[in-house]
């Protein structure tokens, strides 16, 4: 996945994926999750996404990163809030009150930005990298949280329908990319009413991985 693909979609405002409302099923199967409160949530590749004002309602910190800085920008202005705007090394740090966003490339993000957190939301990350690239994004993201537990979101379809992003992630490629280091528990898997793309055979599915080791 070439980064320019990701700035180009943004650029023309080809964001079909973002939810205007946030995401429903994280509200609806959130205590699953079992954060502690106050807890401190990493969002990989997260957009403008309305869950991290969601998160911060609910008095979680939050860090996160994003490749595309007009994304960081409207996240900021949605939220109503102006940031302190960093260099950090090659990436750039929006900050402000819970909130840290890093704006640049995922791969270069290391354990110490992050810092610690009690859990990882991926929205659409792992749904938003082809094939290849899904076990280097696991494992790295697994080293920057320190395996923390996870709530997923995925998209399931056939992929010979149309091509992704978002791209058809199946229980078995989550088992495939994650089993050696999580205990994994499907919540939900369901249709999405009307589907996406003129195709209606698409589900959206719910999972929480749990650290094995501890």
């Amino acid at each position: 996945m070439e980064l320019d693909f990701w700035h180009r979609r943004w650029q023309k405002n080809e964001i079909g994926f973002h939810e205007s409302e946030g995401n429903l099923l994280l509200k609806e199967y959130f205590e699953h999750w079992q954060l502690p409160d106050k807890a401190r949530v990493f969002v990989p590749l997260c957009g403008k996404t309305k869950d991290i004002g969601w998160f911060l309602l609910k008095g979680y910190a939050v860090v996160a990163i994003e490749l595309n800085e007009s994304a960081v920008q409207a996240l900021f202005e949605e939220l109503g809030v102006q940031p302190l705007i960093e260099p950090h090394g090659p990436l750039l740090r929006y900050s402000a009150n819970n909130l840290i966003v890093y704006v640049g490339d995922f791969f270069v993000l290391t354990a110490s930005d992050v810092g610690d957190i009690d859990g990882v939301f991926d929205r659409g990350a792992l749904v938003a990298l082809p094939e290849p690239l899904r076990h280097k994004y696991s494992e790295h993201l697994r080293m920057i949280s320190n395996t923390k537990k996870q709530f997923l979101l995925t998209y399931d379809y056939d992929q010979a329908l149309f091509a992704g992003p978002p791209f058809s992630v199946t229980s078995e490629t989550i088992h495939q990319v994650y089993q050696h280091h999580y205990s994994i528990t499907q919540l939900y898997r369901g249709k999405i009413a009307g589907g996406f793309r003129a195709q209606d055979e698409v589900y959206e599915g719910v999972y929480v991985l749990l650290n094995t080791h501890g």
